[in-house]
């Protein structure tokens, strides 16, 4: 059954906030930010294991294996986990850019190009349906990410620390 609230809405469909959760809890990479911890942390350890092809020759050219190895770990490490972060970044901003037009009263949208925007009222259904979205499904998924940014964050002071110890 068609919600009369959503059949007088003029935004188009692409463009609706419910449609582009929706569309972005379903997109790759995305989607693993849902996944339970074990799955979410080897997706991220695939990442960073793919990050090692560009950041261990370059750690290799800077610091030998064969003669510095703590120091060609450590700095391939850190290399690698910039991929990790580069990757959490935009899953944070994607989420974060969802969240907002879930949030917001009002939906800023585009009938058929950059140069007519128009702005829509959401109906008070729509916005408590939003926002139930965003405290149950979009809040836990932004908390993660910032736990797993931290953690990067803190390995990188660990990093630093074990670098000064060789």
């Amino acid at each position: 059954m068609m919600n009369s609230s959503l059949v007088n809405c003029p935004v188009p469909t692409e463009q609706q906030p419910l449609n582009e959760y929706e569309e972005l809890k379903t997109a790759w990479l995305f989607r693993d930010c849902t996944l339970h911890w074990p799955q979410y942390i080897q997706k991220l350890a695939w990442i960073w294991a793919l990050s090692w092809l560009v950041a261990g020759p370059v750690a290799a050219a800077s610091f030998p294996p064969n003669k510095q190895l703590a120091h060609f770990l450590l700095c391939g490490a850190a290399g690698a986990s910039i991929g990790v972060v580069l990757g959490l970044v935009h899953l944070y901003l994607g989420w974060l850019y969802v969240r907002d037009r879930l949030y917001s009263t009002n939906v800023f949208y585009e009938e058929s190009g950059w140069y007519d925007g128009q702005t829509w009222l959401k109906p008070e259904e729509v916005l408590n349906r939003d926002r139930l979205i965003v405290t149950y499904e979009i809040k836990p998924i932004l908390q993660r990410l910032k736990f797993t940014l931290a953690a990067l964050a803190g390995m990188f002071v660990t990093g630093t620390i074990v670098w000064h110890l060789f």
